[in-house]
């Protein structure tokens, strides 16, 4: 049944419930789900009424899980058609609803914004998949991550994201955004790792740049995401106020103490940077990879290494985020386990691809398993908060109270 369809009273029985925020399950727990919002929750919920019940034994309930970082469009060539793209993005959207990723937010691709046509399609209930959350296309100085083909940009106007420079065509962009039907602004402070003209210890915005795109997205009412894996980077965003970092992946406890400081939360896509570092010697995984992305790889390895512990030691608010298309959005679960091996507790896991998430994206309905949030459930056999690796094995889905998936 679609996001459209007609809600029924669905009462779910689990042996525990984790809310989003707690540090621990609660034991043998039952959610009443009325007209697609969460009715109420506890062990002595009145099932009676309900049109259907579903026992979930030796489960975990949790609320839907929302991945802050994914490019949905990316899972085919930007030289592809914007129709080709957005065919196949579609088994990717059904690949999150299945991992039980009830929400994402999608942080752009090409030069056309089809993450808005992808979000209108998924509401309507068109196309089966996550709601979206939508920064359409990102925005990047010329030379800079948002270039990553210059060749190609060069002989055919085909660029991954939207170019502008100075202050002046930097505000043009981001209102082009807004009109294009943007809930987010995505511009690039640094280089990155796959744009091959730029390096991601660079940083690619000047601060009176970055201070006029963050200021004309916030008088439109929108909110800015910053993809900044360096100091400087982040230092400059952050002080620009920006709403969220993307990556920091080569940044020192000084930046993080100062996001903790400011409480702007960071997307850490600490999967997206392992899924390359421990396939370094793999030659035949390179086969495909422009060269300069593996010379990248092992020029600022240890420095990866070193950011994600001293990521795990600190305050910062952390939301939940893979880069998924970087690698397919079927595997986007595996960012569980890259945060708890740094040494990140699993309840700060849990809540920053719950709660935390929720409350980056301003969506207080989202997020959390309590009376009057939407109806976005998941169970996965096991406590994930005892072993994190059950997270990988979803297999009830409820969205909007409609149920996706159940064993």
């Amino acid at each position: 049944m679609t996001e459209a369809g007609r809600h029924d009273d669905i009462v779910i029985i689990a042996d525990r419930l984790w809310d989003g925020d707690q540090l621990h399950a609660d034991g043998h727990a039952r959610v009443l789900v009325r007209g697609g919002c969460v009715e109420a929750v506890g062990r002595d919920v009145d099932t009676a009424w309900a049109t259907t019940t579903v026992v979930l034994p030796g489960h975990t309930l949790l609320p839907g899980l929302i991945d802050c970082h994914v490019h949905v469009l990316d899972e085919s060539l930007v030289t592809e058609p914007i129709g080709v793209q957005i065919l196949w993005a579609l088994p990717a959207m059904r690949d999150l609803l299945d991992n039980g990723f009830t929400t994402v937010r999608d942080l752009g691709s090409g030069d056309y914004p089809g993450g808005v046509d992808l979000r209108r399609a998924q509401a309507e209930g068109v196309v089966v998949g996550p709601r979206l959350i939508t920064a359409p296309n990102m925005l990047s100085a010329r030379g800079g991550h948002g270039e990553k083909e210059p060749d190609l940009a060069t002989r055919y106007g085909l660029q991954v994201g939207t170019l502008g420079d100075g202050v002046d065509e930097v505000v043009r962009r981001v209102r082009e955004q807004a009109r294009a039907g943007a809930d987010w602004i995505k511009f690039a402070a640094s280089g990155g790792f796959s744009s091959p003209a730029d390096d991601p210890a660079t940083v690619t915005y000047s601060r009176s740049e970055m201070d006029a795109l963050v200021g004309t997205a916030h008088d439109l009412g929108l909110p800015c995401a910053v993809h900044a894996f360096n100091d400087e980077a982040v230092r400059r965003a952050v002080l620009a106020g920006v709403d969220s970092v993307e990556h920091a992946n080569l940044a020192g406890a000084e930046t993080f103490e100062l996001l903790a400081d400011r409480g702007v939360p960071l997307v850490p896509t600490l999967h997206a940077q392992a899924h390359f570092l421990g396939r370094l010697d793999d030659d035949e995984f390179w086969t495909t990879k422009p060269p300069v992305v593996r010379t990248k790889y092992r020029t600022h390895a240890d420095r990866i290494r070193k950011s994600a512990q001293l990521l795990a030691d600190s305050e910062v608010a952390l939301a939940f985020g893979t880069d998924a298309s970087t690698f397919p959005h079927a595997e986007n679960w595996r960012e569980f386990a890259d945060m708890t091996q740094v040494g990140i507790p699993p309840a700060r896991v849990l809540r920053a691809a719950t709660s935390a998430a929720a409350d980056l994206l301003k969506r207080p309905e989202l997020g959390r398993l309590r009376p009057g949030c939407v109806a976005d459930l998941v169970a996965v056999p096991g406590n994930p908060l005892t072993t994190m690796s059950v997270m990988g094995q979803v297999d009830f889905v409820m969205q909007n109270g409609h149920i996706h998936l159940r064993p």
